[in-house]
């Protein structure tokens, strides 16, 4: 991938056409490359719902390379310990060619916007463990102990939004 390839946009998910990409991108990072069971990768969250946003990056040529959502509200308080002021960041995903190129932080970014936006004092997640780095550079925190899902090992981790 070219420089001028790297530069993504990056954007909460509208239309049908940029969900879809949000969902093509998850299946090629997760069903297909680290064989998550795609019923376990799309759930109740996926529906349009004003308690979900996706984002999604793009490049200049229109290729999805990375999305990510955030739960907030109810749909959020099973993965929060109930508290409604934290939202959950989850099901970021970026394709192998855009890796590297700070997408992942890019999508990270506008999660947490969105967050703020909707009046969230903190984001949760749950991180691969192989992730947890990438995640503590972008200032979140692990608490707790590791954990499966999915087959794959995992921990929960918070960031407090300005």
């Amino acid at each position: 991938m070219s420089s001028d390839e790297s530069r993504a946009d990056v954007r909460e998910a509208s239309g049908i056409a940029d969900r879809e990409a949000c969902f093509a991108v998850r299946k090629e990072v997760f069903v297909v490359e680290q064989q998550v069971p795609e019923d376990l990768e799309y759930d109740e969250f996926d529906a349009e719902d004003a308690s979900t946003v996706h984002v999604l990056a793009v490049a200049p040529d229109g290729t999805a390379l990375g999305t990510g959502r955030l739960l907030h509200g109810p749909g959020a308080a099973d993965r929060t310990g109930g508290d409604l002021t934290v939202g959950s960041l989850g099901r970021l995903a970026v394709t192998a060619q855009a890796r590297g190129l700070g997408v992942g932080a890019a999508l990270v970014a506008a999660i947490e916007r969105a967050g703020a936006e909707r009046g969230l004092t903190a984001v949760d997640l749950h991180a691969q463990t192989q992730a947890l780095g990438f995640y503590e550079r972008l200032g979140y925190a692990a608490y707790g102990p590791e954990f499966l899902d999915a087959g794959i090992e995992h921990r929960s981790m918070r960031k407090p939004l300005p």
